[in-house]
């Protein structure tokens, strides 16, 4: 095998392949050999179980990065493949419902020991024993939630049942465990029943937003009256909450529905001035040279996040979550804005393309969270959003991108911030022009991403143009993010005079990326370590999605889709030129163990083992495709 390796990487070394890694030639291998070696290994390690029938639909081959589809549509004018098609997400992945594993559940009456509300009419299991014959098997023999919390609210749904089940199927508990954790809040921002009925009926007042945008509506009527002609010359209308704002629009904002704006008044202050939060007032956030991790749609849930804060991360964010989504009261995007107690400095972000909604969206989370600011989306790529007007396209759409900061702004009693991208078209840089404008509008920071929407992540991140917009920014703290895996490139982002700097996929590949930034090192981490850290994400998803077959099925889903990213990671021994770069990728390599090799696979089938070393063997109907089609190598 090792003679194999070397007469491969001899091969190698002489023509160098562009875009690789470049690895001790020791270390190189094909990828014919590479698989062989990881299969047969694990077969070994099964102690030669013929189980390969019951496999998972992994794919057992590597998936195609690209697919071409064979329309007339996909083609260009010149009959060739339109290569604009290829990029993005992963669209015809399978999409599996929560119940597939779990098809008949036993009743939460039963977990609870109440009587039943629905009677006979019941669709889930009452016969314990009936339920116990078609439970899955038990994972293992040590529950995280019963010895972590003294209680799991699970009882014999657990898949870890055994550990707190008595023979007369009774749940055990911790009695000085749960004392020490009586009237603690680990986790927050969770919707409850009252709000989310009253945000489906509809009967959540909001005040503030609708004061903002009353004064919008004034101003329009004034645009109208004023004729075409003179439109354009019209003033936008201040920011209520800004220093600079017209003493006329204040007057309007304070002023009872029912009553005509207050004419322009110039002296003493009145008690219609002082009634306003300013923005000095505001809770205030030291954003400076602080480590955020940026807000990753999928991957960036509260696990993952509990373990990047645990390797060093100061700032964390929820994932994106639709205004009008959080508005309708969906349980599904409210969970996107559930904070650990962990994350000390923690923002949500938001997306939306209209003032009113935006603004409604702002005081809603003001209101019912708990929150340290705010974040607008305002670089989000993907076409759903961007052709609604949203994410990217609020870049172009000024007028209403200043008319929602300003609606947010007023409404928030926390920072309010915006991430944006250095443009749309891949050669047109527009946030040069935005970030004097943003300050005006009164953002109290700015998240630059180095590349444009067109972009995405076929080219390095543009860190000069990055250095620019920091100095236009000043005195507005501006991040900067893209392409940072090593402590020497946070280093160099660090003297381009940005306040902190952004981690997105970086955390993905390693997340102890914060820890080697913060010692200023490079981490050759075991992939025995590596393992304790998906250890640690497992116990972190079942304590936030469930122990039950569902949660475990859920958990195991979200370590995949980190798994796709993890897989990228080259350990530092068997580097020859260090750092690792984002760009570069990883060749066919054999570790220094068979953990490391397996963990190095970007098979499909490969991460579902490595889950199942941790959560026990998947379903027999079992799909998975990564969500991601990530073409950052080319």
């Amino acid at each position: 095998m090792e003679t194999a390796a070397e007469e491969t990487a001899e091969k190698r070394t002489d023509v160098a392949v562009k875009g690789e890694a470049a690895i001790k030639p020791q270390f190189l291998t094909t990828k014919d050999k590479f698989h062989r070696f990881v299969d047969s290994e694990w077969q070994g390690s099964k102690g030669g179980e013929n189980d390969t029938a019951d496999e998972p639909k992994a794919s057992d081959e590597e998936p195609e990065p690209k697919k071409l589809k064979l329309d007339s549509d996909d083609r260009n004018s010149a009959g060739k493949p339109d290569s604009k098609r290829l990029r993005g997400q992963n669209k015809s992945r399978p999409h599996i419902k929560p119940t597939t594993y779990d098809e008949k559940r036993l009743c939460l009456s039963v977990i609870q020991n109440r009587e039943c509300p629905f009677g006979d009419k019941c669709h889930f299991h009452h016969n314990v024993a009936d339920y116990l014959a078609s439970k899955p098997a038990d994972i293992g023999e040590s529950c995280y939630l019963y010895e972590t919390f003294g209680k799991c609210t699970y009882g014999l749904a657990c898949r870890y049942a055994k550990a707190h089940t008595t023979p007369d199927f009774k749940t055990m508990e911790k009695a000085d465990v749960i004392k020490a954790y009586e009237g603690r809040v680990v986790v927050k921002n969770s919707l409850s029943k009252d709000l989310q009925n009253r945000l489906r009926k509809r009967s959540v007042a909001f005040k503030k937003s609708a004061d903002y945008l009353k004064t919008l509506a004034n101003y329009k009527d004034k645009r109208e009256q004023q004729g075409n002609g003179n439109a354009c010359a019209a003033e936008v209308p201040a920011d209520p909450a800004g220093e600079k704002q017209h003493a006329s629009t204040g007057a309007e904002l304070q002023a009872s529905p029912d009553k005509q704006p207050l004419v322009k008044t110039v002296g003493p202050l009145t008690d219609a001035d002082v009634i306003k939060l300013r923005s000095c007032e505001k809770k205030q956030v030291d954003f400076t040279d602080k480590l955020y991790l940026a807000p990753l749609t999928t991957c960036g849930n509260l696990p993952f996040r509990r373990v990047c804060k645990r390797f060093g991360a100061d700032i964390t964010c929820g994932e994106m979550a639709m205004c009008t989504n959080l508005l309708q009261g969906q349980q599904s995007e409210w969970a996107l804005l559930k904070r650990h107690e962990s994350e000390d400095i923690f923002g949500v972000q938001v997306e939306g393309c209209f003032p009113d909604t935006m603004t409604r969206c702002a005081e809603l989370i003001n209101n019912n969270t708990d929150v340290d600011f705010v974040d607008i989306n305002s670089g989000c790529p993907i076409d759903l959003v961007y052709k609604k007007g949203g994410g990217c396209g609020l870049m172009t759409r000024t007028r209403k991108f200043e008319q929602i900061v300003k609606g947010m702004n007023y409404v928030l009693d926390v920072p309010l911030t915006v991430k944006i991208r250095t443009g749309v078209q891949e050669k047109s840089n527009i946030a040069h022009k935005l970030i004097p404008e943003m300050k005006d509008w009164g953002v109290s920071m700015i998240t630059l991403h180095g590349r444009s929407r067109e972009q995405r992540y076929t080219k390095l991140a543009d860190w000069d143009y990055i250095t620019t917009c920091a100095k236009l920014a000043s005195p507005v703290p501006l991040f900067g993010n893209g392409d940072i895996l090593s402590y020497e490139d946070a280093m160099k982002a660090r003297e381009t005079g940005v306040s902190g700097i952004m981690i997105a996929r970086g955390a993905l590949i390693k997340p102890w990326i914060f820890t080697e930034i913060k010692e200023n090192r490079h981490w050759d981490i075991s992939s025995s370590e590596r393992l304790e850290v998906l250890k640690d994400f497992t116990n972190f998803g079942l304590e936030h999605w469930g122990s039950d077959t569902r949660g475990v099925e859920k958990t195991r889903t979200f370590m995949l889709e980190w798994l796709s990213f993890m897989c990228r990671y080259i350990p530092v021994g068997l580097l020859e030129r260090v750092p690792q770069k984002i760009n570069e990728r990883p060749p066919y390599y054999m570790g220094r163990n068979y953990l490391e090799s397996l963990m190095a696979s970007q098979n499909v089938g490969d991460w579902v083992r490595i889950s199942e070393m941790l959560l026990g063997p998947v379903p027999k109907n079992f799909n998975f495709l990564p969500k991601h089609k990530a073409n950052a190598y080319k």
